[in-house]
């Protein structure tokens, strides 16, 4: 029998390597930018056309590339990062398998200009789906250029399965921002489509985090400084009051890699506990420096995984830090110095003559006595005991109580209103006032055939919300309301271009935004029935549902997304309410197709019976 195993080409081996490390054109962005990093360079200019499609460009001036270097980078596992396995172990730079390059040529057609300092000569390669199409001298500035042209051209199959320019960059933006914020000392400059979307100066890492994510981040930063055995922590957690519904401000760096770990953002969490509300995220920039031979970054071909030889114990670790932090900055109250007042501390001195204090008692106080007088001070005059057993109150009390003179003035137990209860008028029996009583501005109890039942408002609102949004969708209904007042709301770079993208979309749902340039927009219209003050959640609501869901708001209106406008739009209804205004919510309520299910399940109504009602009291 013939013999059936052959080595494969190179080419076929450099694009299936390439489905590991190249997996969209933010990969490319990734690698090629941590390349010119780890070349030394302070300036690193990246230029993209069609989000990535049609050209990345990435120019640095780091320290450039020999003529032989320059031909040898694009070969599988070529590096000048490591020689022995045991360098694996005592890695500092952002690569070191020598795939990105070999991977990249392999599926799109690249040109390399580079330039050592102090060489009068450079070099030229261009190389198409891995194979050297020309190389050449010239005169190039120092450093490195590289152009990536026409990203997957002859693997078709992986071509098509790009999502719309508006995903690719914001993937892009994402791996630029884990580099940038890593790196202060280093300008950046991120253009696309000739708009520039960064540009990024040096500076120290709180600058930095502000060019990256606005300026109105800066009061949302605490410091965070832990030096322990096995791990320095810097960098910043955000305040719990600012934390935001969308995700995209988390950031681990471990040496100045960025990386993901779900064990540890779980300890980061766990310091928040009981701080955030439902379904927030804090920010936190936390920057881990540690021992390189306590970590292995080579577990995973996008060294975004890294492992650690004690989890545990930086688990406890990061959640004693995020605590501490906290504890200064956010939540423990602090002592003004400056408005206190001076503090006298009195100078002792070796001449200083110390009293000892004075303790006054009452000889004639017998504890047997069974009167109980009314005391009026140590010394009174009254008493050569130092206490008045006249028990009478004083002359004239009835003007420091006025109300209490007359005693129709005096309130009834009927005007009380008891704890965690509306307004109750006991004159009249509660069925005849009102079928419908509120509890803690949350539940509503009203009387049914069979006993009681509990509606939870809030739920009841968002399912609502729900059916009309989808109501008026389906037959064309207009549903905004024009905003006195539009409420502008900043955003990243990537959400941002989210919001773009959806903004037609978000119109059929009356949300009408305006573009003000600059990452900012402008919310001019919104549903009827949703406050101007909500409007920031809700749009971060929308847009995290988008980034979890990757479905757009079309004219269809997947559940998905109206259920989160619905969500998002009533988180507020936790309010008092007169009669009138539960009668009415418990009408539209029973008016829709599903009223005892929210949404996401829950349930809305449930009947007490009286049975339930006789065990209670027996």
């Amino acid at each position: 029998m013939a013999d059936i195993i052959q080595l494969l080409p190179d080419a076929v081996a450099n694009q299936i390597a390439a489905g590991e490390v190249v997996q969209r054109p933010a990969s490319a962005v990734k690698e090629l930018v941590e390349n010119a990093v780890d070349a030394g360079a302070d300036e690193i200019l990246v230029i993209l056309k069609d989000a990535g499609r049609t050209l990345i460009q990435v120019i640095d001036n780091g320290m450039g590339m020999s003529e032989t270097d320059a031909r040898l980078a694009f070969e599988r596992h070529a590096t000048s990062k490591i020689r022995t396995a045991a360098d694996l172990f005592q890695i500092r730079t952002k690569g070191f398998r020598g795939e990105a390059l070999a991977s990249i040529a392999a599926i799109a057609q690249v040109t390399l200009r580079t330039q050592q300092a102090g060489e009068e000569i450079g070099t030229e390669i261009q190389i198409n789906g891995s194979e050297v199409v020309s190389q050449q001298p010239g005169s190039f500035a120092q450093g490195s250029n590289f152009s990536i042209k026409n990203l997957f051209y002859n693997v078709p199959a992986r071509r098509k399965f790009l999502k719309s320019n508006t995903t690719e960059l914001k993937h892009i933006i994402n791996e630029f921002q884990r580099i940038v914020l890593s790196h202060p000392e280093i300008a950046f400059h991120l253009r696309h489509n000739d708009a520039d979307i960064y540009q990024l100066p040096v500076t120290n890492l709180r600058q930095r985090i502000m060019h990256v994510f606005g300026k109105s981040i800066n009061t949302n930063l605490n410091n965070l400084n832990s030096d322990a055995t096995l791990v320095k922590l810097t960098g910043f957690i955000g305040k719990p009051e600012n934390s935001r519904k969308t995700s995209g401000e988390q950031f681990f760096f471990v040496n100045r890699r960025y990386m993901r770990h779900p064990y540890f953002h779980r300890a980061v969490m766990r310091a928040y506990e009981n701080l955030l509300p439902p379904d927030a995220f804090p920010s936190y920039f936390i920057y881990f420096d540690i021992n390189p031979e306590t970590i292995d970054v080579n577990i995973h071909p996008t060294k975004t995984e890294i492992k650690f030889e004690d989890e545990q114990a930086l688990y406890r670790i990061i959640q004693a830090a995020v605590r501490e932090a906290l504890g200064k900055s956010s939540v423990m109250p602090s002592i003004d110095f400056d408005t206190e007042g001076v503090i006298d501390i009195p100078v002792i001195r070796s001449s200083t003559e110390f009293t000892p204090p004075e303790i006054k008692i009452n000889p004639h106080f017998n504890p047997f006595d069974n009167e109980l007088p009314y005391r009026s001070g140590v010394g009174s005059s009254n008493s050569s005991s130092g206490y008045r057993r006249d028990s009478s109150p004083p002359d004239g009390w009835e003007s420091l109580f006025p109300e209490m003179g007359n005693p129709e003035n005096i309130p009834s137990q009927s005007a009380l209103e008891f704890e965690g209860f509306g307004h109750v008028d006991e004159k009249l029996p509660v069925a005849s006032q009102s079928q419908y009583i509120q509890v803690k501005n949350r539940y509503i109890l009203t009387p049914v055939k069979s006993g009681v039942m509990l509606v939870d408002q809030k739920l009841a609102y968002e399912r609502i919300l729900y059916e009309q949004f989808i109501y008026s969708v389906a037959h064309n209904h207009g549903i905004a309301q024009r905003q006195l007042y539009p409420a502008k709301i900043d955003l990243d770079p990537a959400h941002y271009l989210l919001i773009r993208e959806i903004k037609d979309e978000l119109a059929l749902l009356g949300i009408d935004l305006g573009d003000l340039g600059g990452n900012t927009i402008v919310v001019n219209s919104c549903p009827a029935g949703i406050e101007s003050n909500d409007l920031p959640g809700l749009v971060e609501s929308l847009l995290e549902e988008y980034k979890q869901t990757g479905q757009k708001p079309g004219a269809s209106v997947t559940k998905a997304v109206a259920a989160s406008l619905a969500k998002a739009a009533s988180a507020g209804y936790v309010k008092a309410m007169q009669a009138s205004e539960m009668q009415q919510l418990v009408d539209e309520l029973f008016a829709c197709e599903n009223p005892n299910y929210a949404t996401d399940g829950k349930k809305i109504t449930k009947i007490i019976q009286l049975g339930e009602l006789e065990k209670f009291l027996s």
